[in-house]
């Protein structure tokens, strides 16, 4: 649990990253990630966070890959903690899932469009792990508070919000940077999603699209709008991808992307 506070505390004071495939496709997608990650968490000496999940349980169709499964995908979420040294994060879906995914994770992640799913956020709570709670599409920045003020109930106040973008009329999203300060009066850092965000919901009929080309202006002005945090779900093949591929960043130009943005946070600190 040290470790776990030093990461939190870290998080109000330095630009941090959440990095990995949107789900585990196999292992060796994922260690090959997660070793490049690594790779420029040293060489930059920026706080590093792997992510992928174990399951994806709101695909758009049902034929949609969903991923490994928990025990799989645990098993092999753990190897990238033994082997890279890496704090790890993964989604969980149902209360239940919470203390199983408590023994391998630091952080533990509420998708979006469960933010609001009371006995969830208090079963994350319970754990006493790092909770990220990613902001609905559906909700103002301000509604956060409710959800955080659930998983402090259960007196766990190691809490991240995440901004992902808000729904736009059909299968499209915008940003409203003013989120970022305004989630910040929680007293939460807050994490910018730079590839969700880009993401068209549905926008294929049965899987989503995106307009990954926008990572890096979206990225940029969240950073200089003062987060705390950068998501970015990274693939060596995102045309391939399995999952949420066509907003996925190239894993072969993330280093220069990252530069950029410890950059802007220098050039504003």
């Amino acid at each position: 649990m040290e470790e776990l506070e030093k990461i939190y505390k870290n998080s109000f004071n330095s630009l941090f990253f959440i990095l990995g495939p949107c789900v585990i496709e196999n292992e060796e997608v994922v260690l090959k990630v997660a070793k490049e990650v690594k790779g420029l968490s040293d060489k930059y000496n920026i706080s590093v966070i792997f992510k992928s999940s174990f399951d994806k349980a709101n695909r758009t169709s049902i034929k949609s890959f969903r991923g490994p499964g928990l025990d799989k995908g645990l098993e092999i979420l753990n190897k990238v903690k033994e082997t890279y040294k890496l704090p790890i994060t993964t989604d969980i879906h149902e209360p239940s899932q919470a203390s199983l995914v408590a023994e391998v994770i630091d952080v533990i992640q509420i998708p979006a469009f469960l933010c609001r799913q009371t006995d969830l956020l208090i079963a994350a709570g319970n754990t006493n792990k790092i909770v990220n709670i990613k902001k609905g599409q559906f909700l103002a920045p301000w509604d956060m508070l409710n959800a955080v003020e659930k998983v402090r109930s259960t007196g766990n106040n190691k809490i991240w919000l995440t901004e992902r973008g808000s729904s736009f009329g059909y299968n499209n999203l915008v940003v409203d940077f003013r989120s970022i300060p305004i989630m910040q009066k929680t007293g939460c850092p807050v994490i910018f999603d730079a590839t969700h965000s880009v993401q068209l919901p549905g926008g294929k009929g049965k899987s989503s699209g995106g307009k990954r080309e926008y990572v890096p202006h979206l990225a940029s002005c969240a950073v200089a709008a003062g987060c705390n945090g950068i998501f970015m779900e990274v693939h060596p093949d995102p045309d391939n991808a399995l999952c949420d591929g066509p907003n996925s960043w190239e894993l072969d130009r993330l280093e220069d992307l990252i530069k950029k943005l410890i950059k802007i946070k220098q050039a504003i600190s």
